[in-house]
């Protein structure tokens, strides 16, 4: 059977409101973080607390030291959410306005300067492969990423056009203790815990 573009578009939408539908409800039940991308449901296990909390309140207040009042890096909810491509994330920290947080729902990822997410220990692939293929394709423009399991990250930017729909053209590597810079701000990396 074939089904017609708009029928197929109908149908994505359809799938994905089931989704977060299912998300929804299992979000105060089930420990961890869901999340909706292009493959499906993702689940992180983690549990609140140590160096995975630790390191995105250090981003968040190290940020927040540089950047002008209109600006936070918020590290609660709500989500960031682009229904047409199907995707539902949650940054651990993100750099956006106060009055583009100061919305009913999820927040618009385009008004999102910056995404910060720390790996995982029970997910690593969620934050090094999934979000850097699906932050593009919300159109936020810079995407870092922490990795207490190494003491690594790396920063992405500069969004282009390839054959498989947008993705960052540029990529830096950096070691804890190193200067990073996010956005238009450095800060430092020094004294991030590490998991043990």
């Amino acid at each position: 059977m074939t089904i017609a573009p708009d029928n197929a578009q109908q149908g994505a939408s359809h799938l994905y409101l089931t989704m977060r539908g299912v998300v929804q409800s299992m979000d105060d039940v089930i420990p961890g973080k869901f999340e909706i991308t292009k493959e499906g449901i993702v689940h992180d296990m983690r549990s609140p607390g140590g160096p995975h909390e630790v390191t995105a309140a250090h981003v968040s207040r190290r940020l927040e030291e540089l950047m002008p009042d209109e600006l936070l890096a918020h590290n609660g909810t709500p989500d960031v959410e682009d229904e047409p491509e199907g995707i539902m994330r949650h940054p651990d920290v993100m750099v956006i306005a106060w009055t583009d947080l100061n919305v009913e729902g999820s927040i618009d990822p385009r008004t999102v300067i910056a995404a910060i997410e720390v790996v995982s220990r029970s997910n690593p692939d969620n934050d090094w492969v999934g979000k850097t293929r699906d932050y593009p394709l919300l159109g936020i423009p810079v995407y870092a990423i922490l990795d207490p399991r190494t003491g690594t990250g790396a920063v992405f930017s500069d969004i282009h056009s390839t054959p498989d729909g947008p993705r960052y053209a540029t990529r830096k590597d950096f070691v804890y203790g190193e200067d990073v810079t996010i956005a238009e701000w450095t800060i430092s990396t020094d004294g991030l815990p590490r998991y043990a």
